[in-house]
């Protein structure tokens, strides 16, 4: 064997473990899917495809329905955790207050559809979401989706069949607008001619981002969905500076 190899192989053998090179953990995504009211059918649909969307941007996903997840020192194995069409009470003071911790270090929140329908009694989670359910017109419903960036439209308009949320108030003055939609193609829009339907922010020291869009399992498969969801993960786990 060859002089020079060999010292390259007892170096090699001699150097720490630690030293070698060795590629780091990736960043951790806890999907939540806990209901304590409506249960979605479309929920599996869209736990796979937050597996998969995450997966792409080089991140591990753990899905839980159960709230003693949201400990300190589990939450801390997280970059972001998405609620998933989440609804109702789920999470107790303890854990809420684990939650808000989680932000408040860093942390970034992705919230599905009915994570707006989640939690009225908590108004920090309120704050989080950016604004909570109202009401919802009936069944599946068309209409386009118009992209926002600054205030402006930003691209060509897509279409949509899903069931459409009405929020109590209008987040448009607290976020970022990312997403409208267009209450006069379709019955039941409550808001008007502005009606956000997706929006981001820093909040509380980390990082919030949310969609309506998302109750029918079908939308799972739409490219404008995936592409939405791909950007709110990257926003929540601090990957992207812009949502």
């Amino acid at each position: 064997m060859r002089p020079l190899l060999i010292a390259l192989l007892c170096s090699l053998a001699l150097m720490p473990i630690d030293d070698l090179d060795a590629a780091p953990d990736p960043d951790r995504v806890l999907i939540f899917t806990r209901t304590a009211k409506f249960h979605h059918d479309s929920i599996p649909v869209a736990v796979a495809t937050l597996h998969q969307l995450s997966a792409e941007a080089g991140m591990v996903a753990d899905q839980s329905d159960d709230p003693r997840s949201f400990r300190a020192d589990n939450l801390a194995r997280y970059r972001a955790v998405v609620f998933a069409n989440t609804t109702g009470d789920v999470l107790d003071a303890t854990q809420q207050a684990a939650m808000e911790q989680f932000i408040r270090n860093g942390g970034g929140f992705m919230g599905v559809h009915a994570a707006a329908d989640t939690e009225y009694d908590w108004p920090w989670y309120g704050e989080l979401v950016g604004a909570w359910f109202h009401k919802h017109p009936e069944g599946l419903q068309e209409t386009r989706v118009q992209p926002e960036h600054d205030g402006r439209t930003s691209g060509p308009a897509w279409p949509i069949r899903d069931e459409i949320y009405n929020y109590r108030r209008n987040p448009r003055d607290r976020v970022q607008v990312i997403a409208t939609v267009d209450e006069t193609r379709y019955n039941g829009g409550s808001m008007g001619t502005d009606h956000p339907i997706a929006w981001c922010r820093p909040f509380d020291g980390g990082r919030s981002w949310y969609t309506g869009l998302g109750h029918d399992a079908a939308v799972y498969a739409d490219p404008n969905v995936r592409a939405q969801l791909r950007r709110g993960l990257r926003y929540a786990a601090g990957h992207a500076p812009d949502c």
